[in-house]
């Protein structure tokens, strides 16, 4: 991976940031939200994961509009989707 590294550096760092960007969100589910999980059957484990990965979604959608100041008119967005 070395010769890699140094042949074909731009390639490498592209593909290495993806990965360091998966490891960041998985650290920061576990902080947030826990690293065990509570329920003992394949699907429903499955399904907590899920759940956290929706929960770290709206977690950092929020931080964001709270930091940046952005204002979401959450009734419009329901109506334009659910509406059509």
């Amino acid at each position: 991976m070395y010769q890699y590294f140094t042949e074909h550096k731009a390639e490498f760092e592209k593909h290495y940031h993806k990965r360091s960007n998966a490891e960041t969100v998985f650290a920061m589910i576990k902080r947030k939200l826990g690293v065990g999980l509570r329920n003992k059957k394949e699907i429903s484990q499955e399904n907590e994961i899920l759940l956290k990965c929706l929960a770290h979604n709206i977690i950092v959608l929020i931080h964001e509009m709270c930091e940046l100041g952005i204002k979401v008119d959450f009734n419009y967005c329901a109506e334009s989707v659910f509406m059509g």
